[in-house]
């Protein structure tokens, strides 16, 4: 079986942003990138699904779509424990909207016959979880997302996902080749391993830009584009009322009603 894990290298969670001074995007002076999270999840399930099921014989490859520093995810996968990478890099892609990026992915793997392929339920930056659904989307085959567990026919032609919807567990059977977008929970990703990351700093990138996918420019500009970027605004000071309790109880309630309009 061939198996595809989608990952993206995204700001560390507890990373402070700063936006540029023109709006363009954010400042990565300073912040630290890693593999988003939920991405973590969608290597390790095919790590899992590669270890419970030898008879398989599983080959992973671990996919990212991003510039020159994006390889890194790729080493994290490849220290994880994936068989190969794929690094999809070329500056047109910077223009790239959810959707576009999902055909970018497609004509990348179309003709490499993959049998499952897991990503993230979401990433961590932007938080929108479009590219899983679209990809599966692109390629024809089925998606189920947010999945917290899946279990393999014996022949693993097919597979019965379960996933969270509100107030109740979905369950779905599909046919292979499927598309799964990975909740928390259904995995614990490892750490990788110092000698692990060692090995993967010499390990093999099958880079690849538009030229090469036979893609132009025009095809990879999203028909969404981001035109600013901003801080939220400053949070105004709190305000402390004094006086006795019945003071402060009578004057916060005037505040609500006149000045805030709340009541």
């Amino acid at each position: 079986m061939k198996i595809l894990s989608l990952v993206k290298y995204v700001p560390e969670s507890t990373a402070k942003i700063n936006v540029m001074p023109d709006g363009s995007g954010i400042d990565p002076k300073g912040v630290k990138f890693v593999m988003n999270p939920f991405c973590e999840f969608a290597v390790e399930a095919a790590l899992q699904f590669k270890e419970k099921n030898s008879g398989a014989n599983a080959e992973i490859t671990a996919l990212t779509l991003g510039p020159d520093t994006a390889v890194d995810a790729l080493r994290t996968a490849y220290a994880m424990g994936v068989d190969k990478a794929v690094h999809l890099n070329d500056p047109s892609f910077e223009k790239a909207d959810d959707l576009s990026v999902a055909r970018i992915i497609a004509a990348a793997i179309k003709n490499e016959g993959f049998d499952v392929i897991f990503a993230g339920k979401h990433a961590i930056d932007y938080d929108r979880g479009q590219v899983g659904a679209a990809l599966a989307e692109c390629l024809g085959i089925p998606h189920v997302g947010a999945v917290t567990d899946i279990t393999w026919s014996s022949d693993f032609k097919s597979a019965t996902a379960k996933r969270r919807v509100e107030g109740a567990e979905e369950i779905v059977e599909v046919q292979l080749p499927a598309l799964f977008t990975i909740e928390k929970g259904y995995v614990e990703a490892r750490y990788p391993s110092l000698p692990g990351l060692m090995k993967a700093k010499k390990k093999p990138i099958d880079a690849k830009n538009a030229a090469a996918l036979g893609l132009s420019a025009d095809q990879v500009t999203g028909a969404t584009q981001m035109h600013g970027f901003a801080p939220p605004p400053a949070r105004p000071e709190g305000r402390k009322l004094d006086g006795e309790p019945e003071q402060q109880v009578a004057e916060l309630v005037r505040i609500l009603r006149e000045d805030e309009k709340l009541i």
